[in-house]
Protein backbone atom coordinates (compact mmCIF):
# COMPACT_ATOMS: atom_id res chain seq x y z
CA UNK A 1 0.00 0.00 0.00
CA UNK A 2 1.25 3.43 -0.91
CA UNK A 3 2.12 5.80 1.92
CA UNK A 4 3.74 9.18 2.40
CA UNK A 5 6.77 7.43 3.87
CA UNK A 6 7.17 5.23 0.78
CA UNK A 7 6.79 8.26 -1.47
CA UNK A 8 9.52 10.03 0.51
CA UNK A 9 11.80 7.01 0.00
CA UNK A 10 10.97 7.17 -3.71
CA UNK A 11 12.18 10.78 -3.78
CA UNK A 12 8.89 12.65 -3.87
CA UNK A 13 8.72 16.01 -2.14
CA UNK A 14 5.68 15.06 -0.09
CA UNK A 15 5.80 18.15 2.11
CA UNK A 16 5.34 20.34 -0.95
CA UNK A 17 2.64 18.09 -2.40
CA UNK A 18 0.74 17.86 0.86
CA UNK A 19 0.63 21.67 1.05
CA UNK A 20 -1.12 21.63 -2.32
CA UNK A 21 -3.55 19.02 -0.96
CA UNK A 22 -4.37 20.99 2.20
CA UNK A 23 -2.31 18.46 4.21
CA UNK A 24 -4.85 15.74 3.45
CA UNK A 25 -2.70 12.59 3.12
CA UNK A 26 -5.60 10.42 1.94
CA UNK A 27 -6.42 12.85 -0.84
CA UNK A 28 -2.77 13.07 -1.90
CA UNK A 29 -2.34 9.29 -1.97
CA UNK A 30 -5.56 8.96 -3.99
CA UNK A 31 -4.24 11.46 -6.56
CA UNK A 32 -0.90 9.64 -6.83
CA UNK A 33 -2.66 6.29 -7.29
CA UNK A 34 -4.89 7.83 -9.96
CA UNK A 35 -1.82 9.21 -11.74
CA UNK A 36 -0.23 5.75 -11.71
CA UNK A 37 -3.27 4.31 -13.49
CA UNK A 38 -3.23 7.05 -16.14
CA UNK A 39 -2.02 5.99 -19.60
CA UNK A 40 -0.34 9.29 -20.52
CA UNK A 41 3.16 7.81 -20.43
CA UNK A 42 2.09 5.05 -22.81
CA UNK A 43 0.41 7.60 -25.10
CA UNK A 44 3.57 9.72 -25.03
CA UNK A 45 5.66 6.71 -25.98
CA UNK A 46 3.32 5.91 -28.86
CA UNK A 47 3.36 9.50 -30.15
CA UNK A 48 7.16 9.61 -30.03
CA UNK A 49 7.53 6.24 -31.76
CA UNK A 50 5.25 7.44 -34.55
CA UNK A 51 7.23 10.68 -34.88
CA UNK A 52 4.34 12.91 -33.85
CA UNK A 53 6.32 15.51 -31.90
CA UNK A 54 3.40 17.95 -31.65
CA UNK A 55 1.17 15.39 -29.96
CA UNK A 56 4.13 14.21 -27.90
CA UNK A 57 4.72 17.74 -26.64
CA UNK A 58 1.07 18.18 -25.64
CA UNK A 59 1.07 14.91 -23.69
CA UNK A 60 4.48 15.52 -22.10
CA UNK A 61 3.55 19.06 -21.08
CA UNK A 62 0.34 17.87 -19.44
CA UNK A 63 2.17 15.02 -17.70
CA UNK A 64 4.80 17.46 -16.48
CA UNK A 65 2.08 19.53 -14.82
CA UNK A 66 0.49 16.54 -13.10
CA UNK A 67 3.78 15.10 -11.87
CA UNK A 68 4.97 18.51 -10.74
CA UNK A 69 1.83 19.16 -8.75
CA UNK A 70 2.16 15.74 -7.12
CA UNK A 71 5.87 16.41 -6.51
CA UNK A 72 6.85 13.00 -7.91
CA UNK A 73 10.31 14.41 -8.48
CA UNK A 74 12.21 11.45 -10.00
CA UNK A 75 9.59 10.94 -12.71
CA UNK A 76 8.92 14.65 -13.09
CA UNK A 77 12.60 15.36 -13.86
CA UNK A 78 12.66 12.89 -16.77
CA UNK A 79 9.43 14.29 -18.18
CA UNK A 80 10.83 17.83 -17.94
CA UNK A 81 13.78 16.75 -20.11
CA UNK A 82 11.44 15.20 -22.68
CA UNK A 83 9.11 18.22 -22.62
CA UNK A 84 11.92 20.68 -23.27
CA UNK A 85 13.29 18.61 -26.17
CA UNK A 86 9.80 18.42 -27.64
CA UNK A 87 9.17 22.13 -27.09
CA UNK A 88 11.88 22.80 -29.68
CA UNK A 89 10.68 19.81 -31.78
CA UNK A 90 14.09 18.15 -31.43
CA UNK A 91 14.43 15.09 -33.64
CA UNK A 92 16.23 12.57 -31.44
CA UNK A 93 15.98 9.04 -30.13
CA UNK A 94 13.58 9.41 -27.22
CA UNK A 95 13.74 5.73 -26.27
CA UNK A 96 16.40 6.15 -23.53
CA UNK A 97 14.26 8.85 -21.90
CA UNK A 98 11.13 6.73 -22.16
CA UNK A 99 12.90 3.64 -20.80
CA UNK A 100 14.02 5.68 -17.81
CA UNK A 101 10.51 7.10 -17.31
CA UNK A 102 8.90 3.64 -17.47
CA UNK A 103 11.50 2.25 -15.09
CA UNK A 104 10.81 5.00 -12.56
CA UNK A 105 7.04 4.63 -12.94
CA UNK A 106 7.34 0.86 -12.43
CA UNK A 107 9.37 1.44 -9.27
CA UNK A 108 6.60 3.69 -8.00
CA UNK A 109 3.95 1.10 -8.91
CA UNK A 110 5.90 -1.53 -6.95
CA UNK A 111 5.80 0.75 -3.91
CA UNK A 112 2.02 0.89 -4.19
CA UNK A 113 1.57 -2.88 -4.13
Amino acid sequence: MLSVEKLNEFGANTNEALERCMNNEGFYIMLVEKALKDDSLERLDSALKSGNLDEGFEIAHSLKGVLGNLSLTPLYEVIVEITELLRSRTQTDYSPYMEKAFSIKNRLIELSE
